[in-house]
This record gives C-alpha cells, sequence and structure tokens, in this order.
C-alpha cells in the first residue's frame, strides 16, 4: 500500500513563494512518473507539472517559469517549487504517482492579492 503525504503548503502574498513536498511510502517511487495537480474552488481539478523516471519534467503554460518539479528517489520524495504566486494559483495541489494511480490528500495553497 503506497501513501503519498503532501505538506508545505500555506497562505502567502502575491509575487510570493512557496515549496510543496510530497513524501511516498512503498518501493515503486522511483520507477514512476510522479505529478502536480490542482484544483481551484468550484473547478475542476488540474495538471500542473510532471516529471519522469530519468527527470525530465513538463508544465501547465500556466506554471512555465514560475514552478519547478524535481524528484529525490533516496528520499521518496517530490518537491514543487512554486515562484512568483498569483492569487490564480490558489486551491488544494495534489501529487500523483502514476504506477498504481496513488493520489495525496492534497495541501491548501492560498495566495492574496
Amino acid at each position: 500500500q503506497v501513501q503519498l503525504v503532501e505538506s508545505g503548503g500555506g497562505l502567502v502574498q502575491a509575487g510570493g513563494s512557496l515549496r510543496l513536498s510530497c513524501a511516498a511510502s512503498g518501493s515503486s517511487f522511483g520507477f514512476s512518473v510522479l505529478s502536480w495537480h490542482r484544483q481551484a474552488p468550484g473547478k475542476q481539478r488540474e495538471w500542473v507539472a510532471s516529471i519522469s523516471l530519468g527527470g525530465g519534467t513538463r508544465y501547465a503554460d500556466s506554471a512555465k517559469g514560475r514552478f519547478t518539479i524535481s524528484r529525490d528517489n533516496t528520499k521518496n520524495t517530490v518537491y514543487l517549487e512554486m515562484n512568483s504566486l498569483k492569487p490564480e494559483d490558489t486551491g488544494v495541489y495534489y501529487c500523483n504517482m502514476a504506477t498504481g494511480g496513488y493520489w495525496g490528500q492534497g495541501t491548501q495553497v492560498t495566495v492574496s492579492s
């Protein structure tokens, strides 16, 4: 059984930064594509960024140039560094492990204007 636990969310002013972490249990972490998604109030969950087994990254247009996804397979952790935050980045951020389709419980990010 794999568990994903996000942390690092909080309240930040526009233009600020946050670093989200997602720690995973289980042995399949190093063999899976990992991604971050977010869900704003009243909206559907949307993809933000992904990182492959080899470290290749992809970003939604809204995240390009501001967010950086990274992984540390020795710590079973994936990160999302978020800079130049905007109020529209507000939402619950979830990490996902593609292998097995596991999701974390989410961490709230609120960006005030």
